[in-house]
């Protein structure tokens, strides 16, 4: 693996500054020393997922997901719950990971920020989702951090030392995984 792991951020929302994004944006803030993160921008622009379009070559933002997907060590996503589920946008970047392999075996988690007792049916989703892409779900880094307005600054960033030092763990989870499949990885060849 190389010296400095990279982590994909995967924002379910299309609205700017939303809470998923602003959890995102803060896993970004707390990264630590040898973690970059990256995070993804190309969710509006997908197009809608059709199984006859699933094939060579593929649309160029379904390339550049692929890629973006491939590049990383590992993945963590934030995504708001829309009527029991996962956004449709969401769910349409997610159908256009099941025909690559780009995340088969790779370290991923999520970070719900929904208030408390809310966001558990895009949770589920994502997690049966996640299983048909063959992702291996890091559950230890598979958290809640609720975002209160309160404590997001004016750069858009959690400033609650609790939530930042939870991230701070996601992520460290997230790279420890991602450490152990390349040392599986290595040891096979």
């Amino acid at each position: 693996m190389p010296t400095q792991s990279v982590i994909l951020l995967l924002s379910g929302s299309l609205r700017s500054g939303s809470s998923n994004e602003t959890v995102l944006r803060t896993a970004q803030a707390v990264a630590p020393s040898g973690v970059r993160t990256v995070l993804y921008d190309g969710l509006a622009a997908l197009p809608h997922f059709n199984p006859e379009d699933d094939v060579d070559p593929l649309p160029a933002p379904v390339v550049e997901l692929r890629a973006a997907i491939d590049d990383a060590d590992a993945v963590l996503v934030c995504t708001p719950e829309y009527a029991g589920t996962l956004p449709g946008t969401f769910k349409n970047l997610l159908d256009w990971t099941v025909g690559g392999t780009e995340i088969c075996d790779k370290p991923t988690a999520w970070v719900n920020a929904a208030a408390p007792g809310r966001g558990l049916g895009a949770e589920a989703t994502l997690r049966t989702v996640l299983g048909y892409t063959g992702a291996d779900i890091v559950e230890p880094a598979c958290v809640r951090i609720s975002v209160d307005r309160d404590v997001v600054g004016p750069d858009g960033v959690i400033t609650d030392p609790g939530a930042r030092e939870q991230l701070e763990q996601v992520l460290g989870l997230l790279t420890g995984r991602a450490a152990e499949v390349e040392r599986e990885r290595a040891g096979q060849e």
